[in-house]
């Protein structure tokens, strides 16, 4: 399931965003649940309208033309609020799901008094949290609000420029409705498990993505084991935080993230979060403050070392897109470059999915479809056996192939952490 993605009337949004879109590669990807986005937008919602129905009162939606759906959608969006905090700007993103268009159609006329709705798909809203959590809860006791991509340094609860340090200190007196929080792609669960502030909290992973194409589409996502596939099973799955219901995250090697470490895309600068700490965020080439990276926000709100990790929860498994591992393989920096469609097509068609191939096939059964180095590269990142050069300050992260330069990386201050393999779920 991957419940956090934008429409095509989101900024910086593929304007190919369209439910055909999804609906044609989300089962590419092995997605059995996707988020629609953008339903506060009236253009999406009309669109969702005429395109999709509901299956059978479960509040999960299928494109008109399906017979027999290959990928479900739930009704999901994306919202910004701006507003002021002890004589500080403060904006933090949230994700709201709800059970149908109804619904929906109301939560969009009560939030329009706080802000345009037509003019992004993410729409900017003047209210503090705790005023969308009461009012969007309000409308109906099945909808649900958690903040998006927690720990980005702008637009985030924890962000390093407008966040918080405690959670209840954003929802303030509706936290207790908060039970969820989205780790974002330069953080994953370890991360946050260092700070027992969360602990009540699922831990759960959607790819926030601007494009349908399957780099992007359920790159990160949520693996749940359910008697009966509806939207409140899903919901209650991750509220109840249940190992049995909600059984893994697939999440992207935090360095992959666009703002894992701390640095400053002008000057090519990037170090993680010891360093910059001595550098006093200055960068060394110019003198400006630093973007500061998730791993150094982190660091700074953590009460547990590296490594903790409670008992009886969810846990997850680190991947990467196949088209991002293809592209490595052979010495592209384009995921969308025919070479690389090639090989994704013939793993895909052979293999099943996506995630079928990155989480389940045999090394023999990747072989007799690739090249064995191929083959073998997939299992490397399966088995969290792979360096990557970590993102900064709007640069994402890049796998390292060759050895030799894995050794670099980890030698300029990459750490290595204890990984949770995936046999130990499986």
């Amino acid at each position: 399931m991957d419940a956090h993605i934008h429409s095509k009337y989101s900024r910086a949004t593929s304007q190919d965003m369209d439910i055909a879109s999804i609906a044609r590669f989300a089962p590419v990807k092995g997605l059995d649940v996707v988020g629609t986005g953008d339903f506060t937008h009236p253009a999406w919602v009309r669109e969702i309208k005429e395109t999709l129905v509901e299956l059978e009162g479960s509040g999960l939606y299928a494109t008109h033309k399906s017979k027999k759906p290959d990928v479900l959608f739930m009704l999901t969006a994306e919202v910004h609020t701006l507003f002021n905090f002890e004589d500080k700007v403060k904006k933090v993103h949230h994700v709201i799901w709800t059970p149908n268009v109804e619904v929906a159609e109301q939560v969009n006329e009560a939030l329009s008094s706080y802000g345009s709705l037509s003019t992004d798909g993410r729409p900017t809203l003047n209210l503090t949290p705790p005023e969308l959590v009461e009012i969007v809860t309000g409308i109906s006791a099945d909808n649900v609000v958690f903040p998006a991509h927690a720990w980005t340094p702008w637009f985030s609860i924890f962000g390093a420029f407008s966040g918080f340090d405690h959670l209840k200190d954003c929802y303030q007196d509706k936290s207790d409705l908060i039970f969820a929080l989205e780790t974002g792609l330069s953080s994953d669960p370890p991360m946050n498990w260092r700070v027992s502030d969360l602990d009540r909290l699922a831990i759960i992973s959607n790819s926030d993505c601007h494009s349908y194409w399957p780099w992007r589409l359920g790159r990160e996502a949520n693996v749940l084991d359910l008697d009966k596939l509806t939207y409140r099973s899903i919901v209650e799955a991750v509220k109840s935080n249940d190992p049995k219901k909600l059984l893994f995250t697939i999440e992207t090697e935090p360095a992959y993230g666009k703002y894992h470490w701390t640095g400053h895309r002008a000057c090519g600068v990037s170090m993680p979060a010891s360093r910059a700490v001595k550098q006093g965020n200055r960068c060394p080439v110019c003198g400006r403050k630093m973007t500061k990276g998730v791993e150094q926000r982190v660091e700074e709100l953590a009460d547990r070392p590296e490594g903790f990790r409670p008992k009886n929860r969810p846990t997850y498994v680190h991947l990467l897109p196949l088209s991002e591992i293809l592209a490595s393989a052979v010495g592209s920096d384009n995921p969308s470059s025919q070479k690389v469609w090639t090989l994704y097509n013939a793993l895909v068609e052979k293999l099943g999915d996506e995630y079928n191939v990155l989480l389940n096939a045999t090394l023999k059964e990747l072989s007799e479809v690739t090249d064995s180095k191929i083959a073998e590269l997939i299992l490397r990142v399966r088995e969290d056996r792979v360096k990557v050069t970590p993102g900064y300050d709007g640069v994402y992260g890049k796998l390292v192939v060759a050895e030799e330069t894995a050794e670099k990386v980890e030698r300029d201050g990459l750490k290595k952490r204890e990984r949770i393999r995936l046999q130990d779920f499986m």
